[in-house]
């Protein structure tokens, strides 16, 4: 159990941090494990997981999130909604203070690691916070330096971390006490007033989806495994559609779960953990998940522990977004170079909240653009702040508070590699069926599963498809081991005319939301829209 521990006006003075305290850099898990118990009445069963509550935050804070306005990066950046502005001088008073209160800490603990498994595009991370807990959490999710890399490590992107430090928003430009702040000229993060976990991670993502492209690589948020042979497969989605679920197969190699590259030599994880949602977690239906959060060197997230230290999965007093912090390798058939070759399939998952989607569905090139600058989803409840249900979504390319630059640049590089590499696009609905959601069921998880290594393994290739009369893809009229009147979504509602009316309304939403974002794109992609 033991750190480096290196003097803190010599460590952290580039960065303008005159530590009073000791400074930990790259300190042991074992090591973080024990201060993060004495210092945040974490809960650890004898060998088992580490569990954390993180307050008021136990989501996401997609409104608080900005990037500084400045020279190096105006042009590029897609401002609105997504990346607010704030100015250089609210950014510098805003970041005073966050070295000022790490400067006060009884202990500062430096994380410096990699984001990105492939040496050709990876960056140096740096996280300094005063909170074990955190440090023990990036030091879990991104990619450890190898024995002899420390000495020469110059990190290219710095997160200064201070949860229990609140901006004020009338000084400091923010919207509230929460704040995610990227600089891209200086690729800095300030993250405060939050003691959500995930801004860590989210964050230096936001930083590669800004920086990859600009090197030729396609950034993406998704999950990806690759088959004995090969065959290479990746899962686009949200939060709560089954990245982490379906990418961990025990047939196939875990590349990783959320965050990948996919550059001229193939595809590679960004991060060196996972983060899994882990409510109503099923130790048959995801074995290897389940595994890790009776694990030590798990991190829980909000999950219900009693006084015997038993772990409650199902217990969402706290939120519904429970969430397990994991080494990519405590997976099993995790591939250990996190790095794989072109993807034979492309999968767009869906948690359609309507249950007019069918479970899976065959895209054209045009058609997988349409989709992929659509995003369409359900925002799943606990993921963001203030979201208790499914909620009907347009996120585009299945990833939108991630993008620093416009939707059509990632759109570009996705039809790039389609055309490149010849991939083959799947639409995979892991929503309702039989009704909308409070009408409906979820789709069986097993079903899903069987859909899926048809579609990886190339049985669905030689199936018989119907094209779909009002959105135009191709469903497949039988998938062995599945109930044929499962694929046929209309046939699964007591009331046809009913799923027929929201069909329409799905189409239409659709319809406007592309209008309004992209009618600028080509033609072929306008026309691969539903039929109205």
């Amino acid at each position: 159990m033991t750190a480096t521990e290196l003097p803190g006006r010599v460590a952290l003075s580039e960065h303008g941090i005159e530590a009073s305290g000791p400074v930990y850099r790259n300190p042991t898990v074992a090591l973080l494990y024990t201060h993060a118990l004495l210092r945040s009445d974490g809960k650890l069963a004898e060998g088992g997981p580490l569990a954390v509550d993180t307050g008021a935050f136990t989501g996401r804070s997609p409104k608080d999130k900005f990037l500084v306005e400045e020279d190096s990066s105006r042009d590029r950046i897609w401002w609105g909604e997504v990346n607010q502005p704030l100015s250089e001088d609210h950014f510098s008073r805003l970041r005073d203070k966050v070295t000022s209160q790490l400067d006060s800490a009884d202990a500062l603990y430096v994380i410096d690691a990699w984001a990105g498994a492939d040496p050709a595009h990876r960056i140096g991370v740096r996280v300094i916070t005063a909170h074990p807990y955190h440090a023990l959490f990036a030091k879990t999710m991104f990619i450890d330096l190898a024995p002899g890399e420390e000495e020469t490590f110059a990190p290219q992107a710095l997160v200064l971390h201070t949860p229990d430090l609140e901006a004020d928003p009338a000084q400091d430009g923010t919207r509230t006490g929460t704040f995610i702040v990227l600089h891209p000229g200086r690729t800095e993060l300030l993250v405060g007033g939050t003691f959500y976990a995930g801004e860590i991670k989210k964050s230096i993502f936001t930083v590669m989806n800004d920086r990859l492209p600009l090197e030729g690589v396609f950034p993406m948020h998704c999950s990806a495994n690759v088959g004995d042979d090969g065959s290479v497969a990746v899962f686009f989605g949200l939060s709560g559609t089954g990245k982490t679920t379906l990418s961990a197969d025990p047939e196939r190699k875990l590349i990783g779960d959320d965050e990948h590259g996919w550059g001229d030599s193939g595809v590679f994880n960004i991060e060196g953990g996972c983060y899994a949602k882990v409510i109503r977690l099923s130790p048959t239906a995801e074995p290897e998940i389940y595994k890790t959060t009776r694990t030590f060197g798990t991190i829980l997230e909000n999950v219900a522990i009693d006084e015997q230290g038993n772990v409650d999965l199902d217990d969402a007093s706290k939120t519904e977004n429970t969430r397990a912090a994991y080494k990519l390798e405590q997976i099993a058939n995790a591939l250990p170079t996190k790095m794989a070759g072109h993807p034979k399939s492309v999968i767009f998952l869906t948690a359609d909240a309507f249950g007019i989607f069918p479970p899976i569905a065959k895209l054209s090139n045009a058609q997988a653009l349409y989709f992929f600058l659509s995003g369409f989803t359900a925002k799943l409840a606990g993921t963001e702040i203030g979201v208790t249900e499914p909620q009907p979504t347009f996120s585009t390319c299945f990833g939108q508070p991630f993008l620093p630059q416009h939707p059509k640049v990632y759109a570009r590089m996705l039809d790039a590699k389609l055309e490149q590499h010849g991939s083959t696009v799947w639409l995979l609905n892991t929503g309702w069926t039989g009704g909308p959601f409070g009408e409906g069921e979820r789709m069986p998880i097993q079903a899903t599963r069987t859909m899926l290594s048809a579609a990886l393994s190339g049985v669905l290739d030689v199936s018989e498809f119907r094209v779909d009369p009002l959105f135009g893809f191709e469903v497949p009229t039988a998938v062995t081991g599945v109930d044929t009147k499962l694929l046929n979504p209309r046939a699964t509602w007591n009331d046809p005319a009913e799923y027929d009316r929201k069909a329409r309304e799905l189409a239409q939403l659709f319809a406007d939301n592309f209008a309004k974002r992209f009618g600028d794109v080509g033609e072929s992609v306008q026309a691969a829209g539903p039929k109205l």
